[in-house]
């Protein structure tokens, strides 16, 4: 693998949520900012907003990481659960006594004094939930009714929703406004502008190691620009297969060709994958200079607007 052939101590680009490659943009800083301030003022619900790749997972690690032993955080990465199935994950996930136990009827009281035994504790419980798009209509009501749990001076548990602009859709329903008007606050991921994506890939590579020359040249940066759109996921697997290629040429650094051949070879990268895709196809055996030059081109045309 190419890690000691550029002197790394680790992949920089894996798709792995590690926060110790949390990269804070102004984006994800006024976000993460909002959660804390939200949690520490006990409000009920928070929603953060972005399109797929974003980072909304690892801003989601990140946020349990910063919490202290004053929180009692409640983590449910996949949300397509029955109503009773999200009272008993929550239920496992704030470790209520014998919970597994219980019959459907007891749930609800269970947790209930739990978290109360929590409050009196000087403890907040914390509910986040990733990927709350997928939530079933008749489950995101019952996630309604656990918040109705409360003191007469705070909530019991407070909500974080992670989701895609679906969610924003889904909660738009009439018979979800009730929920709806309880998000008291609300944040929206963006793609990385051209500046971002030249930091985060400088980033990366020293989180990982890295303290040579910079190793993507100027030329391979507008592409990656260009070709990703500036969404942090596209942008790692793209990095990491231009530097796969470089690594299997012998090259360094790692160059727009580098980085062409990986755009042909990711359907998920915008216009620039699609154009080298077909240029791959109709001019295969001059593949190599041909995709770099029409590359080339349209990141010259289009680089300002995509």
């Amino acid at each position: 693998m190419y890690v000691s052939y550029f002197r790394l101590n680790e992949k920089p680009f894996s798709l792995t949520p590690d926060t110790h490659f949390y990269f804070n943009t102004r984006s994800h800083s006024d976000a993460l900012n909002t959660l804390l301030l939200a949690l520490r003022n006990g409000e009920g619900f928070i929603k953060i907003v972005g399109e797929v790749g974003t980072g909304k997972t690892i801003l989601c690690r990140k946020l349990l990481a910063s919490l202290d032993s004053t929180y009692c955080t409640a983590y449910i990465p996949n949300p397509y659960l029955r109503p009773d199935e999200l009272k008993a994950v929550v239920g496992e996930e704030l470790q209520v006594p014998k919970i597994s136990q219980l019959a459907t009827h007891q749930l609800i009281p269970a947790i209930s004094k739990h978290l109360i035994d929590l409050a009196s504790e000087g403890k907040q419980a914390v509910l986040v939930i990733d990927e709350a798009q997928s939530m079933p209509r008749e489950t995101i009501e019952a996630l309604r009714l656990l918040t109705n749990l409360e003191t007469e001076k705070q909530k019991l548990l407070q909500v974080v929703l992670f989701g895609q602009p679906e969610l924003d859709k889904l909660l738009d329903r009439a018979d979800l406004r009730q929920l709806k008007q309880r998000i008291v606050f609300a944040e929206y991921l963006k793609p990385f502008d051209r500046n971002t994506v030249v930091h985060y890939v400088d980033f990366r590579l020293a989180s990982a190691g890295y303290d040579g020359p910079r190793l993507f040249t100027p030329d391979a940066l507008r592409l990656l620009n260009s070709a990703s759109g500036g969404v942090p996921r596209l942008i790692n697997i793209l990095c990491h297969k231009a530097m796969l290629c470089a690594f299997g040429r012998g090259d360094s650094p790692v160059t727009s060709y580098h980085l062409a051949t990986a755009v042909a070879d990711t359907p998920e990268s915008q216009l620039l994958g699609r154009l080298a895709v077909l240029v791959r196809r109709l001019y295969k055996p001059l593949f190599g200079l041909l995709l770099i030059l029409a590359l080339a081109l349209v990141a010259t045309c289009y680089g300002g607007i995509l």
